[in-house]
């Protein structure tokens, strides 16, 4: 493979930024990435069959790292919810019902894994 140098630059590169960003989806996303390197390479080289599994591997990464992404940000708009509920009532005086509110943010901050 005449590409080998370019692949291993993506896949290291693919490695490095996704730890930084997110070690909780790092694995689906450094997949989809190292799969996506290696179906440019052998498209490069002319290997239509190996570029288009490497192709069909990617995407199933990256659909699975976007439904990550979006189970995530559900959580944590259900969170800013609970959050501003606590304002609203600690600044009503209602300290039980505030404290309720926080606790439940809480919850959907720590099931949105960020």
């Amino acid at each position: 493979m005449k590409n080998i140098p370019t692949t291993l630059a993506i896949v290291f590169s693919a490695l490095f930024f996704t730890a930084q960003a997110n070690a909780g989806d790092a694995g689906h996303t450094s997949e989809a990435m190292e799969h996506a390197g290696k179906a440019q390479a052998h498209g490069e080289d002319g290997h239509a069959k190996e570029a288009l599994e490497h192709a069909k591997k990617s995407l199933a990464h990256a659909k699975a790292a976007e439904n990550d992404h979006a189970e995530a940000h559900k959580h944590m708009s259900e969170a800013v919810k609970h959050l501003e509920e606590a304002i609203t009532h600690a600044e009503a005086g209602h300290a039980d019902v505030s404290s309720k509110h926080s606790q439940e943010a809480i919850q959907h901050m720590k099931k949105s894994g960020h």
